[in-house]
C-alpha cells in the first residue's frame, strides 16, 4: 500500500478512515480490453487492528452489467472524494497567484469477491443501512419492509473488495505560505465552506485557526 509522500500525506491513518466513513459514496471503475465500466455505490470499510482499511463492503443491483464484467475481471479501482473546493485567486492579497483546488481523496485498488451466501449478504446490507440511518430522527430499519425485503435481496449481489493497494492525497493548503493560507481560511469561513475549512485546519494544525 502507499500514500501520498511528504506534505500531502494524511496526518494519521484515522483520517483516511474518517474520509471513507464521512464520504462513503464511491466510484468503482473496471477496465478490460480497452473498455471500462463505472458504477457509483456506497461502501463500508472493514478495519484491522492497526486501524487500516483492508476490505470494502457493498452491493450491486444484480442486473447491472458491471457485475458480469467483475466476475471475469475482479481487479477494480475504487475512488473516494472527500471535502474539496475551488480556491480563487481573488482571495489572495497577492493576486498574481494562480487559483487551485483543495481536496482530500483516496483511491483503492481492490479485488472483488461476490458473496453468494444469504446471511452474509443480509449482514452487509444491514450494516450499510444502520450506518446511514444512525442518529437520524425516526431512524428507519429494514424490518419495516416486511415481506418486501426478500424481494429486495433477490435483486442485489453483495461483495467484498479486498484492498491490494492504496493511494491517498490530502491537498489541503500544506504547500501554501502562511499569508496565503490565512487568506484562504478567511475566505472559506466567510463563504460558509465549513467542511473544507475544518479539514484544512486539521491538516495544518500548527498554523492555528482562522485569523
Amino acid at each position: 500500500m502507499s500514500a501520498a509522500p511528504g506534505k500531502f500525506s494524511p496526518p494519521t491513518e484515522a483520517d483516511v478512515t474518517r474520509l471513507v466513513l464521512e464520504h462513503p459514496f464511491a466510484w468503482l471503475v473496471t477496465a478490460h480490453d480497452g473498455d471500462f465500466a463505472a458504477t457509483p455505490l456506497p461502501l463500508r470499510p472493514v478495519i484491522d487492528e492497526h486501524g487500516t482499511i483492508t476490505t470494502l463492503l457493498g452491493h450491486f443491483a444484480r442486473a447491472n452489467p458491471h457485475v458480469e464484467l467483475l466476475r471475469r475481471v475482479p481487479r477494480t479501482l475504487v475512488l473516494f472524494m472527500g471535502p474539496h473546493g475551488y480556491i480563487s485567486s481573488s482571495w489572495f492579497g497577492d493576486r498574481t497567484r494562480t487559483p487551485t483546488w483543495n481536496y482530500a481523496a483516496a483511491q483503492y485498488v481492490v479485488d472483488i469477491e461476490f458473496v453468494e451466501e444469504g446471511a452474509e449478504t443480509d449482514a452487509i446490507v444491514r450494516d450499510l443501512i444502520a450506518a446511514m440511518e444512525r442518529d437520524r430522527p425516526g431512524a428507519w430499519s429494514m424490518e419495516e419492509m416486511g415481506p418486501r425485503y426478500a424481494r429486495l435481496v433477490s435483486g442485489i449481489v453483495a461483495f467484498r473488495a479486498r484492498v491490494v493497494e492504496r493511494r491517498v492525497k490530502f491537498k489541503l493548503g500544506q504547500d501554501e505560505r502562511d499569508a496565503e493560507y490565512a487568506d484562504i481560511t478567511r475566505a472559506l469561513d466567510a463563504a460558509g465552506e465549513t467542511a473544507l475549512l475544518e479539514w484544512m485546519q486539521h491538516c495544518n494544525a500548527s498554523r492555528g485557526g482562522v485569523t
